[in-house]
Order: C-alpha cells, then sequence, then structure tokens
C-alpha cells in the first residue's frame, strides 16, 4: 500500500468486510476510549450495524481508569457520540488499588477484566478492540526488546481468548472480582478487525465523517517503552523496516507458531503413557523426549508444568530447566542417576528411563511463590 492510499479513509464496504464474522452475533461489546482509533470503531461499527437488516446488539463499553483528569469527560464524550449513532454507552471505573510499577499493564489487564464483566452482563459473544496495525508494530518491537520467544513475538492475533493477566489472579485484582467474574460461562473471544488497517486511515476516516476525538498525553510519554518505541518507527521506516514490514514478520511468525504447536500435539500423543491427570504425575520416556528437536521439548515441558502447576512458567526460567535437563542426561553415567528440580508448582524429575512432572507438595508450592 502507498503512502497516498494509507491516508485513505475505510470504505464503507470495507467496513462490511471487517465486521462481516460479526454479523451473527447476538451482542457485542465496542471498547471504546475516546481516542482516534477506537472512536472510529464506534463510528465503523455503528455505520455498518445500520446497513444491515438484521444483526448483533451494539455496546459501547468506556472504561474510566481515573488516571488522568480528563478522563471522566472523555466517558461523556463517547456516551454522547454514542448517542448520536444510536448505540447503547456504558462506563465502567477502576476503582482499585493502584502501584506506582508496571501501571500500564495493571491498567490494560484491569480494563481486559472490567470490559469482560460488561460484556458477560450484556450477554454479549466477544468484545471488540480498535488495535490498528500501528499497535502490532509496536508490539512486535516491544517483545523484541524484551527477549520474547516465538509465540511473543506472534504479538496480537484478529481473535483470541480474553487475556487474565497475573495482576489479576494476585491480590491487586481483588476488588473488583468482588463484583463479578468474567471468566465464567462460555469463554468470551476478543477481536481486533483493525490490524491490518493504519492509525492514519482512522484519522482520514474521522476527519471526513467531522467526529472530534479525544488525545491522550500518555502515549507521548516517555517513560513508557511503547511511547518510546514509537519514537523510533519513522527511522525504522526510512531503513524499509515500516509498520506493514513488521506486521507481515508477525504473519510468518503465526504459520511457524501454527506449525510448531501442531508438532507438539503429536509429540503429546507419541509420548504420553496414558491420558494427562490434573495434577499428575505425567510421565515420558526419557530416551524418546531427549530426542525430540529443542523447540518441541521445550514446549511440551512447559505444557505439563503447566498442566499440573500453577500456570506456564516463564520461558527463561523453563529454558534453565531444559538445559539442565539436558546436560544431566548427556552426562548419565549410571542406571540409578536421578535429577529433580521444581518450577512454577511443579516437580520434574528425570532418571533413566522417565521423565516425570507432578504438582509440588503445598510447602515447596508456598516457597516457590514466595521466591
Amino acid at each position: 500500500m502507498s503512502a497516498a492510499d494509507e491516508a485513505l479513509p475505510v470504505s464503507a464496504a470495507e467496513a462490511k468486510a471487517l465486521f462481516g464474522p460479526l454479523a451473527h452475533a447476538t451482542a457485542v461489546v465496542l471498547a471504546v476510549s475516546g481516542g482516534p482509533d477506537s472512536t472510529a470503531l464506534l463510528m465503523l461499527a455503528a455505520r455498518w450495524r445500520r446497513a444491515l437488516r438484521k444483526g448483533p446488539k451494539l455496546l459501547a463499553v468506556t472504561v474510566d481508569h481515573g488516571l488522568r483528569p480528563q478522563s471522566a469527560a472523555e466517558a461523556r464524550q463517547v456516551k454522547r457520540l454514542a448517542d448520536r449513532l444510536g448505540v447503547a454507552h456504558r462506563t465502567v471505573s477502576w476503582r482499585g488499588v493502584r502501584r506506582a510499577t508496571a501501571l500500564q499493564e495493571t491498567a490494560r489487564e484491569v480494563r481486559y477484566w472490567l470490559l469482560g464483566r460488561a460484556a458477560r452482563a450484556a450477554k454479549a459473544d466477544c468484545i471488540v478492540t480498535a488495535h490498528t496495525l500501528d499497535d502490532q508494530a509496536e508490539t512486535v518491537l516491544i517483545r523484541m526488546t524484551r527477549g520474547s520467544g516465538l509465540t511473543g513475538l506472534g504479538a496480537m492475533a484478529r481473535v483470541s481468548p480474553l487475556p487474565l493477566g497475573e495482576t489479576l489472579r494476585s491480590g491487586i485484582g481483588k476488588t473488583i472480582r468482588s463484583t463479578g467474574e468474567p471468566h465464567r460461562g462460555p469463554p468470551l473471544l476478543l477481536v481486533r478487525p483493525f490490524l491490518g488497517i493504519s492509525k492514519a486511515r482512522l484519522i482520514a476516516t474521522l476527519e471526513r465523517a467531522r467526529i472530534a476525538f479525544a488525545d491522550d498525553p500518555s502515549n507521548r510519554d516517555p517513560r513508557y517503552a511503547r511511547s518510546r518505541v514509537r519514537d523510533l518507527m519513522p527511522s525504522l521506516a526510512r531503513e524499509g523496516l515500516d509498520a506493514r514490514r513488521l506486521a507481515l514478520l508477525v504473519e510468518r511468525i503465526r504459520r511457524a507458531e501454527a506449525t510448531i504447536e501442531l508438532t507438539v500435539g503429536i509429540a503429546v500423543t507419541a509420548l504420553s503413557e496414558g491420558p494427562w491427570p490434573e495434577h499428575g504425575p505425567i510421565r515420558f520416556s526419557a530416551e524418546r523426549f531427549a530426542g525430540l528437536p529443542a523447540e518441541v521439548a521445550l514446549r511440551l515441558l512447559g505444557r505439563t508444568i503447566a498442566q499440573v502447576g500453577d500456570g506456564r512458567p516463564q520461558l527463561s526460567k523453563l529454558e534453565a530447566l531444559y538445559e539442565a535437563l539436558g546436560r544431566f542426561w548427556a552426562g548419565r553415567g549410571s542406571e540409578t542417576f536421578r535429577l529433580r528440580r521444581t518450577l512454577a508448582g511443579a516437580v520434574v524429575t528425570l532418571t533413566a528411563a522417565r521423565l516425570s512432572v507432578e504438582r509440588a507438595p503445598p510447602r515447596a508450592r508456598r516457597r516457590l511463590r514466595s521466591s
């Protein structure tokens, strides 16, 4: 797409194609903050829905984090626009504990929690966000800087389960958990129809329709990683690494990711000694596990730990465990050797015959969580 095309407004025909997969939903929650991307989402979704004889009920939901003095006024502005467009609107607020560290990550997790709760109340099938091509490019760059594996570099999917981050599994989520649980019932989906659309095109769409939008200065705050990465984008684009190239990289990584995950599934069937019990032990032939390609073996080990322990372990810790198992297996000198390690609430034991993974005893799990 040329630079001129990147400034073209989104047409009604494009919007029909983007929102088409949602036509058979019962109800859809639109996440609308009032910024340009989500305001365009509200406008385009409303226009798409009006063109249908029958379709989903739309509910625009604004999450007021209370982090800026302008946020309440911006929520009211979204409501006025939603009323004009004939879309129901609701504002939900974050009244929980705030921490100075990882504020943006926490706010993101709380936002998904509150959106999920609103979707459950509205009996919605999915939540639609306005993540753009630019957001996708920034996400993959941020994950590169953090040393993410292939799964992380796959960035955002067009459709994915509603995420629940680790912050909300801990104490910071108690105040909002007490008023509703969005993860009970059928799984909620998160839909991102604009991942192939640039922010410039959404702004052009609003300008043509003469619809105002809010400007969040925190998007330019250099304290936040996304703002710093955003500032790098023009320089990278001059070297040929623009948002579309990065998005193409994401699509190729996602293809490779799907292939690896399929292979891991085959390995699970081939190596398992039977159905996986909830808390283990899960056992494999040590020799056959050692013969797997490293990435497949690493993911298989991660799956077993997630199954019997306290969730998926950090990639770096999983890699360290896998390397320890490999070194021990390579140096085995007798049939009686035995290596035992704990990770993420699971105990991993390697012997000459078996690799087994089982749930750690309660005392060990408490010690692991506090370390």
